[in-house]
């Protein structure tokens, strides 16, 4: 009983230095607030230092691993908590409501976002002799939360360690990343990263349509150039969109638009009309009443109390 008992600390003295390291490397991406590039491809560091109200956004597929301070996120009338010892997984890209909890410019909220590739999914799955999943109708979750375990953080640690080694990244970051996957399939959140690959459900035959809204979201799209996009006539890709993502198309790009608008501003420091402009807007006064709708507060508004802040 003794051993079982020292093992048992071991492991979280083990797992509270993994997290402090990963927390290091994090805040040392940038002393600012916001997403933080780390230099290898589909992986970025989150730091914010003070808690905030619930900010509309898109997220996009990813698993979220938070190593210090905590997040709501709300999607479809239920709330995920997470934190260090909890990490979240978005199946596909989602309007997703984000309310910073724990977060101090002593302390601040860090967390690690790393993409997911279906791809590596579609590999992975035959080798670990699983079968593609069901359509899990009776389970419409698109966001999921499951302990991280040492084993999860450990692959994470080592990713952001190579952001030290230029010259062998580019070919060890993506062995990790696949690593990444492989243990996401294995532990309790493996049914819904399967969902992800699932070719014959809504989350990847919409995937199409999303990728091409996330990369022209500043174009006027037609639906028919949409449905192309996702092989499936207009009428199917809008019931199938709305069902994935609880929105329209349009109120999706809506959203695109709103969001990258609103980092333009209090992260590059453009105005609110060349923001909008840069977006799709034409109309700065159309803009800003649908960022108003969405936000909560006009552009220059919001604008002003960032730098009020600063």
């Amino acid at each position: 009983m003794e051993s079982s008992r020292l093992r048992r600390v071991e492991a979280t003295v083990d797992e509270d230095a993994l997290r402090a390291e990963l927390a290091a490397r994090i805040a040392g991406l940038s002393a600012a607030d916001g997403v933080h590039p780390t230099g290898l491809p589909g992986v970025a560091g989150i730091r914010m230092s003070s808690p905030s109200g619930t900010i509309p956004a898109v997220y996009h597929a990813s698993l979220c691993i938070v190593v210090q301070g905590r997040k709501q996120a709300l999607f479809d009338g239920r709330t995920y908590l997470y934190d260090p010892l909890h990490c979240l997984l978005v199946s596909t890209s989602l309007p997703i409501g984000g309310r910073i909890l724990e977060a101090s410019p002593e302390r601040p909220y860090l967390c690690l976002r790393i993409d997911l590739d279906p791809r590596i999914v579609d590999e992975a799955l035959p080798q670990l002799g699983a079968e593609a999943p069901g359509r899990e109708a009776d389970d419409p979750q698109r966001l999921m939360l499951a302990r991280t375990s040492p084993a999860l953080l450990d692959a994470a640690l080592r990713l952001l360690r190579l952001c030290d080694e230029p010259a062998t990244a580019p070919l060890l970051a993506p062995l990790v990343v696949r690593e990444i996957h492989v243990r996401l399939l294995a532990g309790e959140l493996g049914p819904r990263l399967r969902a992800v690959c699932e070719v014959d459900g809504p989350l990847r035959r919409v995937g199409g349509a999303l990728a091409l809204l996330r990369e022209r979201y500043a174009e006027p799209l037609p639906v028919e150039a949409l449905a192309e996009a996702a092989h499936m006539s207009p009428s199917a890709l809008y019931a199938h969109f709305r069902e994935v993502t609880g929105l329209s198309p349009l109120q999706f790009q809506k959203r695109l638009r709103l969001q990258e608008a609103r980092r333009l501003m209090l992260s590059d420091g453009l105005d609110a009309a060349a923001a909008g402009h840069r977006v799709g807007y034409e109309s700065p006064s159309h803009f800003s009443r649908e960022y108003r709708r969405l936000f909560g507060a006009p552009p220059r508004r919001e604008v002003a109390s960032a730098h009020a802040a600063d």
